[in-house]
């Protein structure tokens, strides 16, 4: 039978996802809100 405490402990993710998720955070990338926010900006003034 599977120790699932000991799984979890022995558990160690990937090196790739690491290094994806820092440059998933890191990305500064513009969205949809980003776009309205300027264009209702733009809008005001």
């Amino acid at each position: 039978m599977i120790n699932f405490d000991e799984e979890i402990e022995k558990f160690q993710p990937s090196l790739e996802i690491d290094q994806a998720e820092d440059v998933i955070n890191n990305n500064d990338l513009t969205d949809i809100s980003d776009i309205l926010k300027d264009l209702l900006k733009d809008n005001n003034d």
